[in-house]
């Protein structure tokens, strides 16, 4: 017989960087009633959510939301605005870079790979560089991931905008924020992107199931000429629809009820005040992962995660078996390591519904964990965390006397 939890006593530590813990205010929301979803109840609905996106990708333009995952949001962002044979550049950041290349390939494509070691961001000054050398203007369009999941690095968007705008390229910029999006702070708009791609079940802190396309004029002015197949991934019908809050198709209707609250909770809690705990509970994480003698993967503090710590594990000691010990005893689970990564790396995610005290608690199970596995590493990180905790909860509290 299959046997899907064996209940241990208390509630599950889920650290992976998503889907990440859903707040029992999300999903008491999404145990509503299902309605009917040509309804003016559904409609009130519709309209509210998509206004609460513009807000969250900071856009005055059109949000798409599909019933799908953030892969969905991919092939979206690229169906309606390319054509077969389309030259596009992406940069080698990690997993989700390269599996994002993939899709574009089977999608008949061209795609131009700018090589990465895995422990950066895109490097802006490369992306310059080669559009500069496209005299004929034959690459259509910059991909990159403004949150690499399974690296801990952050890619500086506003820098790639600077970088295309500089080389005086015409390109549309698509950007990856499935990991980022409502945890670090971007700005569709003032960044000047054309596409943004996202998904419900991280910063939005909702189960897996709804992605968007944040979608600029241009984008949509590209659609008009695109020849990639596309029916369920129109933009055109989802926009027509969106207008009085309908979908063309049945939409995730539960699903929809959770991104309102999840919305209401990040807007009470306000934007500012969001990214800020974010930073600080990565800081937190980076502090302790130092203080025991293990490397952050991400080689670049400047391009540090908010959302995600990746660590490198010792030679000689499998990261997957650490993992494992994590989850046997003490109920937390951990990310692993991906592709080239596997068994070398593993991820702590501090992003979404969590604080203080439930990243206090993630680390003290690591470092139970790595004593227990008996990993190489020097005592004190959870205290090393407390101390910067303590110090920033102090001066929380002056700033709001």
């Amino acid at each position: 017989m299959l046997r899907l939890s064996s209940h241990p006593s208390g509630r599950h530590f889920l650290q992976i960087p998503g889907p990440t813990n859903v707040p029992d205010r999300v999903l008491r929301a999404i145990d509503n009633v299902t309605i009917d979803h040509r309804g003016p109840e559904f409609g009130e609905l519709g309209k509210s959510v998509l206004a609460g996106m513009k807000k969250i990708f900071k856009t005055e333009s059109h949000v798409i939301i599909y019933p799908a995952s953030g892969t969905g949001a991919w092939e979206a962002a690229l169906v309606n605005t390319l054509s077969a044979g389309d030259l596009v550049l992406m940069a080698e950041t990690g997993h989700f870079a390269a599996m994002w290349k993939k899709m574009a390939t089977e999608l008949g494509l061209r795609v131009e790979f700018l090589p990465g070691d895995w422990r950066r961001g895109a490097d802006a000054s490369a992306i310059n560089s080669r559009l500069k050398s496209d005299a004929e203007h034959e690459i259509k369009a910059v991909c990159i991931v403004h949150n690499e999941t399974a690296t801990g690095a952050t890619t500086d968007v506003k820098g790639v905008r600077e970088a295309i705008d500089q080389a005086g390229h015409p390109a549309l910029l698509m950007v990856d924020t499935i990991s980022s999006l409502g945890s670090v702070d971007y700005r569709h708009d003032e960044w000047g992107v054309d596409v943004t791609v996202a998904g419900s079940q991280k910063g939005l802190m909702l189960p897996p199931g709804l992605s968007f396309n944040a979608i600029s004029a241009k984008a949509l002015a590209a659609a008009e000429h695109a020849n990639l197949r596309r029916s369920y991934w129109d933009w055109r019908p989802m926009i027509a629809s969106n207008a009085t809050g309908y979908f063309p198709y049945t939409p995730a209707t539960n699903l929809l009820y959770g991104l309102h609250e999840a919305l209401e909770m990040l807007f009470q809690e306000g934007l500012d005040t969001v990214f800020a705990r974010h930073q600080r509970h990565g800081e937190a994480t980076r502090r302790a992962v130092r203080a025991w003698g293990l490397e952050i993967l991400c080689a670049d503090p400047d391009e540090y995660s908010p959302a995600l710590t990746a660590v490198i594990m010792p030679e000689g000691h499998s990261a997957d078996a650490f993992r494992k010990i994590v989850l046997e005893h003490f109920n937390m689970s951990l990310g692993q390591g991906l592709s080239k990564l596997k068994d070398k790396v593993f991820r702590i995610g501090h992003l979404g519904d969590i604080n203080d005290l439930s990243v206090c608690g993630t680390l003290a199970g690591v470092e139970m964990s790595l004593e227990l596995a008996g990993v190489p590493h020097k005592k004190g990180g959870v205290q090393a965390a407390m101390e910067y905790l303590a110090q920033k909860a102090e001066v929380r509290s002056i700033a709001v006397k």
